[in-house]
């Protein structure tokens, strides 16, 4: 029960690696603020937790929208624990690539993480703790085909992974980063099909791709004091693909 006592925020809770890791940190004993878009889901995410004995509420947010942003940031204005993990994303031949869509995910992956963590990170510092994991991908690491925007808009999380690792580790505030490889959940199996996660599995050295759980114990376990001497790094959980 490393997080008892802990508050912690996870935005795109209501499914995939996010529900998982609001699952994995109720378990350690956090507080869990269960944020994303459908109220239906946050209620079964935050009912999941209840009925394992841990904690939870849900706050409605779109991390594409500065003002819910602001509301969020209001409502878990207690958090210990930031992760980061709200993320959209399309694949695209650069050339094919629409304003749209390339904004919708620097919206989401890069500005809306930017002004939460803005809002939160001082308040951490200010009570001398706190703990940020930004969900990133091996995508931001490896080059693939189609995916030039989504992965320069998780490169970028990255980077402001180190940067605000410097600022605020003198208040005894850990950032860091996860970075997933392949991973089959809901979102994935809809937008790339089975078939396509399977063919991207097979290409790192475990030959598979992971499940929503196991990312999310690695995420709990970098959010925790057990990480307690990590900040400004990127744990990949991968397969080892950014190894080969």
């Amino acid at each position: 029960m490393d997080l008892k006592g802990k508050t912690a925020l996870v935005t795109g809770a209501t499914a995939g690696i996010g529900r998982a890791t609001a699952l994995e940190l109720a378990r350690d004993g956090a507080h869990v603020i269960v944020s994303g878009r459908d109220p239906r889901r946050g209620a079964e995410t935050v009912a999941a937790i209840e009925a394992e004995g841990g904690s939870a509420r849900f706050v409605a947010a779109d991390l594409g929208d500065l003002a819910s942003v602001a509301r969020l940031a209001e409502e878990a204005a207690d958090a210990d624990v930031l992760i980061n993990n709200a993320g959209t994303y399309t694949f695209s031949p650069t050339a094919d690539q629409d304003v749209a869509s390339f904004e919708t995910m620097f919206d989401v992956n890069v500005r809306g993480a930017f002004f939460l963590t803005a809002a939160l990170a001082p308040r951490m510092a200010a009570r001398g703790w706190g703990s940020i994991v930004n969900i990133t991908t091996m995508a931001a690491e490896v080059g693939f085909v189609g995916g030039a925007a989504y992965g320069a808009s998780k490169a970028a999380l990255a980077a402001l992974t180190r940067s605000w690792a410097a600022e605020f580790a003198a208040s005894n505030v850990r950032v860091n980063s996860v970075s997933p490889g392949p991973t089959t959940t809901e979102g994935t199996t809809e937008v790339m099909g089975p078939e396509a996660i399977a063919q991207v599995g097979s290409t790192v050295p475990l030959d598979r791709s992971a499940t929503a759980d196991e990312i999310a114990r690695v995420v709990a376990f970098v959010a925790s004091p057990r990480a307690s001497y990590a900040t400004g790094g990127t744990f990949a959980t991968d397969g080892g693909r950014a190894a080969v």
